[in-house]
């Protein structure tokens, strides 16, 4: 073989090298871009879990904060039916005492007095309160029940109350029956 062979051959050894080496840098790139595309790839399936998680917690919060709130409205109307139930007791001790103080039974009015502010302070320590309605104010559709309408007796009762028919009272910050009056046209 002579030098020129043993350069060709050289060369020919080195390209093959060079063209060896290229390969694997370009299988070892390869490899490493499917490395960092498997990692993204879990990267960003982590996000979505993550996501996922933190809309799944949010939404529990907001239903515990709902469930609370409703439980708490609960409590605070758990007696609405029952005081309903007692505004007509309520009504009719009203009349017997309107009644009884015409009489001349002042025992008997002095008896019903006390069971009368007995009950009445019972149910004021449950929650319940009477709502203000008095002849001569102003008719307020969202607080008073107008039973009827009649011509005003005089010019500054127009639009106001004439007389009221019967009591209204509210449950904490609900009305539970409106006042019934009579309003002047």
């Amino acid at each position: 073989m002579s030098k020129k062979d043993i350069e060709q051959n050289k060369a020919e050894v080195e390209e093959q090298t060079t063209d060896a080496t290229q390969a694997t840098e370009n299988q070892n790139e390869a490899a490493e871009k499917e490395e960092l595309s498997a990692e993204e790839k879990l990267k960003e399936e982590l996000g979505k879990e993550k996501d996922k998680f933190l809309r799944l917690f949010a939404e529990f919060e907001n239903y515990k904060r709902r469930t609370a709130k409703e439980r708490v409205e609960n409590m605070k109307s758990a007696n609405k039916e029952v005081m309903l139930a007692m505004l007509p007791v309520l009504d009719d001790f009203d009349r017997a005492l309107n009644e009884l103080t015409k009489s001349e039974d002042k025992e008997m009015l002095k008896g019903v007095e006390l069971i009368h502010g007995k009950f009445k302070n019972t149910l004021q320590q449950k929650g319940l309160e009477q709502v203000e309605a008095a002849a001569g104010e102003s008719f307020d559709a969202d607080i008073h029940d107008a039973i009827t309408q009649i011509p005003a007796p005089t010019e500054d009762l127009k639009g106001k109350i004439v007389d009221v028919i019967e009591k209204g009272y509210k449950l904490g910050d609900k009305i539970i029956r409106h006042p019934k009056v009579v309003v002047g046209q």
